[in-house]
């Protein structure tokens, strides 16, 4: 299977773990310029902008382990554009979602990455 292919299935996991606990997930893929985020969901008033990460084995370590400041200040701009062009006015924040093996189970939810 491609990567791009694991990595979808990998997200849409990661949106219906989110979705059982009371998320609404209102963008997947989420891409302007220069930004990018998986998914972005909200619960409460809070939206949270969600990085996946899948390893279809823990080898090479947690996937968790490969969100680097590179990809932090992606997200962090995909959140402030996203803010900016929703004219968001309640909170948000960043978190991140490990998806592993051929069943793709979600393995860990950080609610708040930074």
């Amino acid at each position: 299977m491609s990567t791009t292919n694991s990595g979808h299935k990998a997200e849409r996991a990661a949106a219906g773990y989110l979705e059982m606990r009371g998320f609404s997930v209102m963008e997947l893929n989420w891409r302007r310029s220069r930004a990018e985020v998986d998914i972005i969901a909200q619960k409460d008033d809070t939206v949270f902008f969600v990085e996946v990460k899948y390893r279809a084995t823990d080898h090479q370590g947690s996937g968790l382990d490969y969100i680097t400041t590179n990809k932090l200040n992606k997200m962090r701009l995909g959140a402030e554009l996203w803010v900016a062009e929703t004219k968001w006015r309640g909170q948000y924040q960043l978190a991140a979602v490990e998806v592993a093996g051929r069943d793709y189970i979600v393995e860990h939810f950080i609610d708040n990455i930074l």
